[in-house]
């Protein structure tokens, strides 16, 4: 998540815990430490691919926080023999544990048992999601002003963590609708990835990887019972196949589960990731190969990644995506993100599901 919501989510439990000892103190220190694992953002790892696929890694490992929560309870029960270990462990414990995990509800891939395991994301919230942060962020600016204001913190957490276990409902119930609207195709197999687009969990956009080409699906929980719109987007499996035997391409593969696109731009292998972002305005794009040869023996010499300069998004864009999320509008057209009054005014739009 962004990082005013972990300062405020720090800030809420670490005044839950011990504003009644250290008042507003204990919410400063709380969103301090909340932000602790975000740090990382500060290392360079070498190059483009390394910094994107190595953060929220270790600073996000749960075999790392674990025990720095108790180095730390430890050291402040040391300094402050008032307040008990138990207590400075709830703390510490409390503020580190939950940053990864709410990171884990977003897209980008939290490592949560860094160095063991592929990167965790149950894409269920929009990294901004303001209906998340308002609560604790109200709480926190309470318990500033009024110390300790134990129950408006304790009201935010409650009030946030039931819009998590929301947005998990909410992204099943889409995920049905989809599976349901694949069955009896050619895509029911084929990997799929179903979460929030941005800053709401009222409308979702569901991803569908197959060899050749890669189905995109936006569907709200406004819409009713109004047939699923698809758009089709080629995918270059040659193209795939190749990037698969570069250093880079592989780690993207890994860290993204797959859901990438690449294209060659002026004799450069750029690679895409898929899930931020949405079609037109995905900010991560890597180049990580150039050509060599000619096209009856193309072959890719490695390169030093390099990250693109993030897309431009039309201005239109935004005031789409909030009547699309309203159902004000019925369809969406990733392309050009401009709305459109019927499926036929998308290019590559694809016939309903279920009809091939």
């Amino acid at each position: 998540m962004d990082s005013i919501t972990q300062a405020a989510l720090g800030g809420a439990l670490g005044g839950a815990v011990l504003g009644r000892r250290f008042g507003r103190g204990a919410v400063i220190a709380g969103a301090l430490l909340g932000t602790l694992p975000d740090m990382d953002v500060l290392i360079d790892y070498g190059d483009a691919v390394a910094n994107f696929s190595q953060h929220r890694g270790f600073s996000h490992s749960l075999l790392v926080l674990a025990p720095l929560a108790v180095v730390l309870a430890a050291l402040l029960s040391r300094w402050q023999h008032s307040v008990s270990f138990r207590r400075w462990l709830t703390f510490t414990g409390a503020i580190l544990i939950t940053h990864p995990l709410l990171d884990a509800f977003t897209t980008y891939g939290t490592q949560l048992l860094w160095p063991l395991g592929p990167p965790v994301a149950w894409h269920t919230i929009f990294i901004i999601d303001p209906l998340y942060t308002l609560p604790l962020l109200v709480a926190v600016i309470i318990a500033l002003v009024r110390p300790p204001a134990i129950r408006a913190l304790t009201a935010g957490l409650a009030l946030s963590s039931l819009y998590l276990a929301w947005s998990l409902a909410a992204q099943q119930w889409v995920d049905h609708r989809v599976h349901q609207a694949l069955a009896g195709t050619g895509y029911q197999t084929a990997p799929r990835m179903v979460q929030p687009m941005p800053f709401s969990t009222l409308l979702w956009r569901a991803t569908v990887l197959h060899r050749e080409e890669r189905l995109e699906i936006v569907t709200g929980l406004l819409d009713g019972d109004a047939p699923l719109h698809i758009e089709g987007f080629p995918r270059d499996a040659n193209l795939v196949a190749s990037a698969k035997q570069l250093d880079d391409g592989r780690r993207l593969e890994w860290f993204t589960g797959g859901f990438l696109d690449y294209r060659l731009e002026d004799g450069r292998l750029v690679a895409t990731d898929i899930r931020l972002g949405v079609p037109g305005a995905h900010p991560f794009q890597f180049v990580i190969a150039e050509a060599q040869g000619g096209p009856d023996n193309l072959a890719w010499q490695a390169v030093r990644s390099t990250r693109l300069a993030r897309p431009m998004v039309n201005e239109d864009a935004w005031p789409a995506l909030f009547r699309r999320t309203l159902a004000l509008s019925p369809v969406l057209c990733l392309r050009e993100l401009k709305l459109a009054s019927s499926g036929a005014a998308c290019e590559g739009t694809l016939p309903p599901l279920g009809s091939q």
